[in-house]
This record gives structure tokens, sequence and C-alpha cells, in this order.
């Protein structure tokens, strides 16, 4: 069981996802991270072994600016907890970065598959198997992030939440779920979404699951 948290609109990502993180420690604490697309476009991620107060003192000095981002909190299922396993997971270009809850059960068909055509992995996890199906997908298309995303998921079997963004796309974060929890929160010219409806209620009059 992990947590997912995610944010787009006006304000500053950062603070919305490490508070929404706290709030969803219950559901991990093994590791925590935060990807966001800052003002230049650049997709940084940072995560780290530990508890969310752990990432909180990583992420001193760290750019941390943008206004769209996802956030995750780790219980460990696939690997073993430590930076590298936490999440998000970047696509082996560091073009697309995910978070995921849940477990995919053909991810070694997937991974070696993937090997096949020249992929490597950082992590023993199956989302970063997932990060990079995506982008292959996408890249072997020439299709929109959202397009290889459905793509993918046909080919998945087994149970997540996810959430995934781009670098560049300062609109659009990409998120589905099967089997796995998630809720959506909408404010004003604001989208929020979490595994957990209590950690973004504060932002939100209506969320769904």
């Amino acid at each position: 069981m992990c947590g997912i948290v995610g944010y787009v609109g006006g304000r500053e990502a950062c603070p919305i996802l490490l508070k929404g993180l706290h709030r969803l420690e219950y559901r991990g604490y093994d590791s925590a991270g935060v990807a966001m697309v800052g003002g230049d476009g650049a997709l940084n991620v940072y995560k780290c072994k530990g508890k969310v107060s752990d990432l909180e003192h990583f992420l001193a000095g760290k750019e941390l600016s943008g206004n769209i981002g996802i956030a995750h909190t780790r219980w460990a299922t696939h690997g073993v907890p430590n930076d590298v396993n936490a999440h998000p997971h970047y696509s082996e270009s560091e073009n697309i970065a995910l978070i995921h809850n849940g477990i995919i059960e053909n991810y070694r068909v997937l991974k070696d598959a993937l090997e096949e055509h020249g992929y490597t992995f950082r992590s023993s996890t199956d989302s970063e198997v997932l990060v990079n199906l995506i982008e292959y997908i996408r890249t072997t298309n020439g299709c929109p992030l959202l397009e290889a995303v459905q793509q993918a998921l046909k080919q998945v079997v087994g149970a997540y939440a996810i959430a995934v963004i781009e670098k560049g796309n300062h609109d659009e974060i990409i998120a589905a779920r099967q089997s796995s929890p998630m809720a959506i929160g909408i404010g004003e010219g604001e989208y929020f979404l979490s595994s957990d409806a209590a950690s973004i209620i504060e932002y939100t009059r209506i969320s769904s699951t």
C-alpha cells in the first residue's frame, strides 16, 4: 500500500504535495518523493529513503518551483526500501515521471520485452517498468502521452493507481486507476488527486473516486 498525490493549477505545487504526503504517510513510510515541472519546463524528481520529514530535509536548496507535480510515499512491494526504488520514477530518457500504487503482476514479462528493445533499469520495481513501457509506446508510435498511457495499461495485469507527468508540459497530469483507490478533487482553476480524499478535501468542494 502506497500513497499518491498530485496537483496542477495556479499555486506552487510543492507545499501542497508535501502536505498531502504527510496526511498519506499512514499508507507507507519506507520512502518518499516528488516530481515537478518547473517554469523552464524541466522535469525535476527528488526522492529518498525514509519518512516525509526526511524528504523535506533532502529538498532543502533544491529547485522546487512549478505549478504541477506528483508525489508518493511508499510501502515496499517490489524492491527493497532505498533511494533508487523510491518513487517517482523517471523513464529512461528522464522525459516522463510516474507514481504508482498497486502491483503489476506481469511486470517481469513486460520488463524482458523492454530489455530486448535496449531499455535498462535503475531500480527493481514494477513501477519503473510501466513508465518505460509508456515511453517506448510514445516514442515508437509518435503519439500523445495520454494515448501512450492508455495503450500501455492495456498490456498491464494487476492493480494500479498511477499519475504521470512529462517534461515541458505544465498543464496535464495523466491519471488512471484499476482496483486501487484514487480521489480527484476540482478547485477553482486547479485539480488535485490523492489516494485518500481526506488529504485534499480542504482545497476542493467536489471529489470523486
